[in-house]
Order: structure tokens, then sequence, then C-alpha cells
């Protein structure tokens, strides 16, 4: 099959964990021998053209515009349109997979992509379909249901709100063959906020790309002043959303009992971000891994990276980490408002070596069963085929 992938960014210089999935998804189909493309775009012309990479052609589009006109543009951007337009008719591709496409390139191209003949999906992997951001309101913190209002969408846009939005957007999903959530938890937000048509495919990872030598992982204990140290890894975008706040409580704690813990920041702040071996090196160097998310964060990547190291997470109760982690096999699952009740689950794993060892090892079988690259490239491509 030819199969044309759309997301905003891709690669991006400080990868979240949605484009690295999308990017893997693009290499594994490859691997399975099919034709993959890819469109995304850039903010400076300079950067536009097509580039190679690891044997799929990205086409870049330059596009930028002032965060005020994102409840508009994002549904259909005149900048890059007849681009992708052109480009769709000169691929003529058999499947046209949307990731990411809720800034820049715009919800138009599902319309575009249909007319054009091919079969069209969308990988929801987050909540953009039907709000302004990141779903953490109260309501939904407090487990009620997670429901957007229209007077919801206006309290987060504030000024950019665009009443016909959503209107808009449900519009062009009657393009799509089928929509994928990439957790349970995010298909339940989907189709109570009236987005059906929903399939789960969760995100895979291929854990022989993350076996790691001793003497790097010593050397980058050495480099961060982390010999001697009970290390507690927390990783990703360093926000308030991501629970920035109630790990820096509970580490306060955990310290009061283990003065020699430390907290490896690995993000935006702390060390920065860390790619390839150095990654893999922080996952490693630690004890244990956390996810304290505080909004629905609909699957961290950091999950299932640390269980294919073998490595114990204590993770948040909201979004699609309760689907990831077994609690109290793989690591525990927590309220991370309860910041006490974090701060005693790291406590018993970093003083209790053996059990933080058999949660790592169940973790890391867990993950190759379950949340496999392959597993996920298969079940794309069974998708794809289906006569829908």
């Amino acid at each position: 099959m030819k199969i044309l992938i759309l997301t905003d960014e891709i690669p991006a210089q400080d990868c979240g964990g949605a484009e690295i999935s999308t990017l893997n998804l693009a290499c594994g189909l490859k691997q399975f021998g099919h034709e993959v493309y890819i469109i995304t775009t850039c903010r400076k012309k300079s950067d536009e053209g097509e580039q190679d990479y690891r044997g799929i052609k990205v086409f870049r589009f330059s596009t930028g515009y002032h965060e005020k006109w994102r409840a508009y543009l994002s549904l259909y951007n005149y900048q890059v349109i007849g681009q992708v337009r052109n480009l769709i008719g000169e691929l003529k591709p058999d499947i046209v997979h949307a990731q990411n496409i809720h800034y820049y390139l715009s919800y138009y191209c599902l319309k575009l992509a249909k007319r054009k003949g091919a079969k069209v999906f969308l990988t929801a992997r987050d909540t953009m379909l039907f709000s302004y951001g990141k779903l953490d309101n109260p309501k939904y913190l407090l487990g009620l249901n997670p429901r957007v209002s229209w007077m919801d969408n206006l309290k987060q846009a504030k000024k950019r709100y665009n009443p016909l939005r959503n209107i808009i957007i449900r519009h062009y999903l009657k393009y799509i063959d089928k929509v994928f959530a990439i957790s349970k938890s995010l298909k339940e937000a989907l189709e109570i906020n009236g987005i059906k048509n929903v399939a789960i495919i969760y995100n895979g990872i291929d854990v022989n790309d993350w076996s790691l030598g001793q003497a790097v992982v010593e050397n980058f204990k050495k480099k961060y002043g982390l010999i001697g140290k009970k290390v507690v890894f927390f990783g990703g975008r360093i926000s308030a959303q991501k629970g920035r706040d109630q790990i820096n409580r509970a580490m306060a704690l955990v310290q009061k009992k283990i003065p020699e813990a430390v907290l490896l920041a690995v993000g935006t702040k702390g060390i920065g971000w860390l790619e390839g071996d150095d990654l893999k090196a922080a996952y490693y160097a630690s004890d244990v891994v956390v996810t304290p998310s505080i909004y629905l964060d609909p699957f961290n990547r950091i999950n299932i990276e640390a269980m294919a190291c073998k490595k114990p997470v204590v993770g948040t109760c909201f979004g699609g980490t309760p689907e990831i982690i077994q609690d109290g096999v793989t690591g525990f699952v927590v309220n991370p408002l309860d910041v006490e009740l974090m701060s005693q689950k790291i406590v018993d794993l970093l003083r209790d070596s053996a059990k933080a060892e058999q949660f790592g090892r169940a973790g890391y079988e867990r993950v190759k069963k379950y949340f496999n690259l392959e597993k996920c490239v298969n079940e794309n491509i069974a998708w794809y085929g289906k006569n829908i």
C-alpha cells in the first residue's frame, strides 16, 4: 500500500510523545514493506522542501500564524491547503493517516484526502477534537463526566473562542473511515463529547531498541552526580499539567525519609531534552519512574519507555496510565493530587529494591506483550485493509 501520513510537527527537535509515536508508526509501516510518505510543516521558508528520513520521503510546507487565530486556521489553513491538495493528487495514496493536524495542516485536509479517493484515518492523540487544550478541569479531576461544554471551552479559550469550531471539526470527521484513540480513556472522552466511530490502538515500542551497556549508564551517573543516590525519574514536558508541582512536593516528603533521594527531571527544564543513549541511560540510572499528570493524559509514553528499561512506575490515575501500569504488579497507580500517598509509594520502591526489580521485570513482560511496536503497526494495517 501507498500510505501518506499527515502531521503538523515531525521530526521536531524536542519531540514529544505524539511525534515520537508517529515517527515509530511510519518507520514500522515502511519495515512491513509499505510505501510511506509524510507531509508536515515548518515555520521558516528556508526549511521547506523534501527530506529523506530513514528511507521515508518527508515533505515540509512552511506556515505560521498568531495563536489568536488558531480556532479558525486549524480548521482551514489557506497557507498550506493548496500545496497539500496538489501533493496528494501527485502521490495518489491508498491510505491517508492523519495524526496531529490541529494546528498547521488543519482539519480540511481530511476532506481533501477523501475527495482524492483515499481511505482516511485519524489517530486522536489528545482531546483537541472537542476542547481547546488539555482536559484538566475540576470536574474531571473529581471523577465526574469528562463532557466539555461550550462554556468550558469559552473559559479555556477566552478571546480565542470560536463558537463554530467543534461543529466544523465534526463535519470534517465525516470524511474519516475510522478514528483511532490511543487509550480507552481517550475513546470514552471522545464518545461522551459526540465523536463516534472510534477504535482503540495503543502506541507501541520496540523493546530491543532500549537495551544499553552498563558502562554508558555509569558514565551518565558520574556526569550528573548520581553515584550513591536514589534516583526518581520525571521526564517529558516539565509542566504543571504533567505534575511538576506534585512531584516537587512529593520529593520534599521523600527526602525527609530518604535523604539520598534525588529527582532527575528530563525535559524542557531540569537537564534538558535527551535523546538516544543519553535518554536510555537516564532511565537505567533511575530507581523509580514517575508520571504524575493531573489531566487526561491519553497515553504517557514515558510509562512504556520505563517498562522497556525494566523500571517500576508510579503513575497517575488520570487518563490512560492505569491501562498501562498494573497497580501492585508493574508499579503503583495513585492520585497525584494526594502528594502524601504518592510520596509513600515512591519511598516503598526506593527502600525495597527487590520489589522494585520485580515490578520492573513484570513491566518489561507487559510492554512486550501489549505495547510492542509490531502489534501497533499490525493493528493499523488491519484497519487499512478492512472494507469499512
